[in-house]
């Protein structure tokens, strides 16, 4: 990896406090979809391990799920990194995008 996740391009980042949060985010990010996107979203969560997993977890199973139920492509990429002092972050981005910008 010849680049940082904080340094892809993101349409929104959501600030997440809990799984209920993280649901209504995943419905948001599948709702405006990854296809014909440059762009990515960006997951920020608190930076305590189980509520970090669990809220992880739900993004990424969610996003996958939400793609498969609407027949779209669930190429996406998705990296898991320290952000700041307070939040672990997540940004997911399509493949094609990835590949478009030239990572």
């Amino acid at each position: 990896m010849d680049f940082h996740p904080k340094d892809l391009p993101v349409s929104k980042t959501y600030d997440l406090k809990d799984e209920k949060d993280a649901a209504d985010a995943v419905n948001e990010m599948v709702s405006i979809g990854f296809k014909n996107k440059n762009d990515g979203f960006r997951v920020l969560m608190p930076k305590e391990a189980k509520l970090a997993k669990r809220i992880g977890y739900t993004v990424t199973t969610g996003v996958t799920t939400g793609l498969r139920e609407k027949s779209e492509i669930r190429d996406v990429r998705y990296w898991t990194y320290h952000h700041d002092q307070d939040h672990y972050a997540i940004v997911l981005i399509s493949s094609i995008a990835l590949e478009a910008l030239g990572y």
